[in-house]
């Protein structure tokens, strides 16, 4: 085939995890080589080659008839330098696709499919499309508990594996669905200042108004090289950092790229995404929190034990020590819903504030305190006390001072987004419930996490006795446009309901 050549140029677009080129209608190699917008194409420069999705553009200030736009994310994974000669091709499908079709119809599928389409995702030959599709095959076809040990370890192979070198590394994770519950940024501290390794490396949000690195990136800089954060971890014991940039599990930051706007958060996926990332972070021990609630993303308990089913039979399969816990899910955790409000609840605990909110803290010494006790030398039931006194003696904030300066402090400023609304209680009586999805929506139409400020401020919680018209909680935003629209949906329902005390659900079984 004769191998026409194009002249590079960068395109200021922010794809988001997928390389994405542009050619111009009226170029020559797009007529003679008969492309198709969104057709996968075969970039070559200077040795290096990348796949992307085309799109084709009629405006010539984008690109020239004689040029080959790429988006930042392409540009920079094609590393080429700008006016380079470059060489397009037809991209041969991703065969792995087969396997998607199979699924789709229903059909269990072998380690070696998962291998396939896990290699053919890193390699950039499944658009965003193509993702959705294999995301929905595997969540409303279900994976059976061996499909998602193939997953988690195909998962595992696409990316850098860590080695600290030690026979105890630890890490904990929440499966999410609670807002702002930022326990990790309270259990690194402790246990780092405990002594025990607790390299956490975080997702950002996929359908919540704030994720640990989403919060912990208003304190610090959590866009660390694999580089950094070794350095980082060694000197401190600890980090807090987001997973993406350290290259650990990179299919697992292209597909949750998709789920998030999608809104989808399969079971299988979700054990494969937290178990392949902890593996690649080099942890050997993790306690894995399942908090249970009617609003909770785990609603009963039956649901939570098959869960942690699942959970402790991949983790044995992998052999990484697997312990999981069962939580009190029924409200949100602290008083802050988003990044800037959830960060100064995590500081008003380290700090000892009496303000700080008690139920953060309780649920974090907790945490805490059974990772303590996967060290040797700390007895069962002793945990809790020692993450206690780290916490009050200090020695939990200094932790985690040196951890903020270590990655790169921020300015700090918790003033909340310039535009409040507050929702007051309709009626008097008692707090019975706080839905969950509906706070987390009403956080992220304010803004969140996108905006760091937007979010909002509980001032009362499950079983506080309120009179009309006291303040429920504020909402906060940075724009205007944000502003409008979450009032309109608070008017349809504010997220609180408002009865007796005999009234408040009870979960007594939590383990």
């Amino acid at each position: 085939m004769n191998n026409p050549t194009l002249k590079l140029r960068r395109v200021a677009i922010d794809t988001y995890h997928e390389n994405v080129a542009y050619l111009h209608r009226e170029c020559a190699v797009y007529r003679a080589e008969g492309f198709q917008a969104l057709s996968k194409i075969l970039i070559s420069a200077n040795g290096q080659r990348i796949l992307a999705v085309l799109n084709v553009v009629d405006d010539a200030a984008i690109v020239t008839p004689t040029e080959l736009g790429l988006s930042e994310q392409a540009y920079e994974q094609l590393n080429a330098h700008a006016d380079c000669v470059i060489k397009v091709d037809h991209a041969e499908p991703a065969v792995s696709m087969d396997a998607v079709r199979r699924k789709i119809d229903g059909e269990r599928l072998t380690l070696d499919d998962f291998e396939a389409i896990t290699r053919d995702i890193a390699e950039s030959r499944y658009s965003k499309m193509e993702m959705a599709a294999f995301l929905v095959a595997t969540g409303q076809n279900s994976l059976d508990r061996d499909e998602v040990y193939y997953l988690t370890r195909a998962m595992l192979d696409t990316g850098q594996r860590l080695n600290w070198g030690e026979l105890l590394v630890v890490d904990k994770h929440c499966i999410g669905g609670i807002p702002g519950n930022r326990t990790s940024m309270l259990v690194v501290p402790i246990v780092a200042a405990h002594g025990m390794l607790i390299p956490k490396t975080s997702s950002r949000a996929i359908t919540s108004p704030a994720g640990t690195a989403d919060t912990m990136e208003t304190l610090a800089e959590v866009n660390l090289s694999p580089g950094k954060l070794h350095d980082i971890v060694r000197k401190h014991r600890g980090c807090l950092a987001w997973g993406g940039t350290a290259k650990l599990a990179p299919v697992d930051d292209m597909l949750i790229a998709v789920e998030r706007p999608l809104g989808i958060d399969s079971r299988g996926q979700m054990v494969a995404s937290i178990l392949s990332k902890k593996l690649a972070a080099g942890s050997t021990h993790l306690l894995i929190d399942i908090p249970v609630g009617p609003t909770a993303k785990v609603r009963h308990m039956r649901a939570a034990l098959a869960l942690r089913k699942l959970f402790e039979f991949v983790g044995d399969q992998l052999e990484i020590h697997l312990e999981v816990i069962i939580t009190d899910g029924r409200q949100p955790i602290g008083r802050g819903i988003g990044p800037t409000l959830e960060a100064r609840d995590v500081m008003q605990v380290l700090e000892n504030d009496p303000n700080a909110p008690a139920d953060l803290r309780q649920k974090s010494l907790a945490l805490a305190g059974r990772i303590l006790e996967f060290d040797p030398d700390v007895r069962g039931g002793q945990g809790y006390a020692i993450a206690r006194d780290i916490l009050d003696s200090g020695r939990a904030l200094a932790k985690m001072n040196a951890i903020i300066e270590g990655q790169g402090a921020r300015a700090v400023d918790f003033t909340p987004g310039q535009f409040c609304h507050e929702v007051r209680a309709g009626r008097s009586g008692v707090v019975t419930g706080i839905d969950n999805l509906q706070m987390a929506k009403i956080a992220r139409i304010a803004g969140a996490p996108m905006d760091k400020k937007a979010g909002v401020d509980l001032m009362r919680k499950t079983g506080d006795a309120v009179a009309e018209g006291d303040v429920l909680y504020r909402v906060y935003a940075e724009f205007m446009s944000d502003f409008e629209f979450v009032r309109k949906l608070i008017e349809q329902n504010n997220g609180y309901t408002i009865g007796e005390k005999v009234d408040i659900k009870r979960y007594d079984a939590f383990i």
